[in-house]
């Protein structure tokens, strides 16, 4: 009878070790999903932190995710890493400009998609060095007062970079020669570069800008970007083969971020509290006037929609600047499919 009932008890390893390996073959998010009661894992690479991505600080914090089933964890990743996370698997997603997205899709089969938005303007300022800034904002005097400047770009190809470039091109200034471009691929390093005399201009945002004020290190922002309108500064993007291979988790993401947008549009106290938590450094002062900012320059998209002339806006700084040479369509760099499920 004995090998009767080894014949059964290798019947019941051999059904274990079938089973063990169907759920090996899983990856460790999708096992942990499985798991009861458990969250997804999703890694959200930033190229720095700051107040213009409150609305993902917000899911996070206020649970929009968890109640997607989903833990995400932003990563910080400077110097261009962000995109470049994804594209290599390292992140799940990216925040970023949709133009740095167009640049990485160049000969990749693998692009990366916008399907959020999240900062709709040109989130950027231009400050001088306290007691220097030009007096008027006529072109004449922009023009007189930025060339020979030394200024802070921040990093190349990057869209503050970009900005500050198209700015100077349609003063009359050749970024290359008339002015000296300082280019660090740490964008936190803004204020300590004019407070150490390294820059006279430099250009910015919150919280960068209520902490170089509460400094002394720089006055008001004597230039604002955020003059030209919709424009798709920071989108939410994720390969096209995950939106192909997973689009419920897409979705879920997607959901707590319009979410978030709405949240952060209706409730100013809630926005205080998620911006003190993430950045506990800055003086209540500081914080106030970050907001302030933020909610008179219209800076958070209020649905997440991405508009095709908010993409051009961008683009067309890339292409002007001869950064980007390439074709590009609304439909190679934006899927608004799971942005319209949200509003149904």
């Amino acid at each position: 009878m004995r090998p009767k009932y080894c014949s059964l008890n290798l019947l019941l390893v051999l059904a274990l070790l079938v089973l063990l390996s169907a759920c090996g073959g899983k990856s460790g998010t999708e096992a942990e999903a499985a798991g009861s009661g458990k969250l997804k894992k999703l890694v959200i690479a930033e190229p720095l932190h700051y107040a213009g991505y409150l609305p993902l600080y917000t899911a996070q914090r206020e649970g929009y995710f968890k109640e997607e089933g989903l833990e995400v964890e932003m990563l910080q990743a400077a110097g261009g890493a962000h995109v470049a996370s994804v594209v290599s698997g390292d992140a799940w997603g990216v925040i970023g400009g949709p133009e740095s997205n167009a640049l990485a899709n160049i000969n990749n089969s693998d692009p990366i998609i916008a399907v959020g938005n999240v900062v709709n303007r040109a989130n950027v300022y231009l400050m001088a060095a306290k007691g220097t800034a030009p007096a008027g904002s006529t072109k004449d005097e922009l023009k007189a007062f930025l060339a020979g400047k030394k200024i802070n770009a921040g990093r190349h190809g990057g869209t503050p970079n970009l900005l500050t470039q198209y700015l100077l091109l349609e003063l009359g200034l050749d970024p290359q020669k008339d002015v000296r471009l300082l280019e660090p691929a740490d964008g936190s390093t803004v204020v300590a570069m004019v407070q150490q005399g390294a820059a006279e201009v430099a250009n910015g945002a919150e919280p960068q800008i209520s902490d170089g004020m509460g400094k002394g290190v720089w006055d008001e922002p004597f230039y604002k970007f955020h003059d030209l309108g919709d424009y798709a500064y920071s989108v939410l993007g994720v390969k096209q083969s995950t939106i192909d291979k997973d689009p419920e988790t897409v979705q879920k993401v997607v959901n707590a971020l319009v979410k978030a947008l709405k949240a952060i549009k209706e409730d100013r106290t809630l926005a205080m509290e998620v911006l003190k938590a993430e950045f506990p450094t800055l003086s209540d002062q500081a914080a106030e006037a970050s907001l302030d900012r933020a909610y008179e320059d219209l800076l958070w998209s209020p649905d997440g929609q991405i508009s095709e002339e908010a993409l051009d806006k961008d683009m067309d700084v890339m292409i002007k600047t001869g950064i980007y040479k390439a074709e590009y369509t609304y439909d190679d760099l934006v899927d608004m499919q799971f942005v319209n499920k949200t509003a149904k």
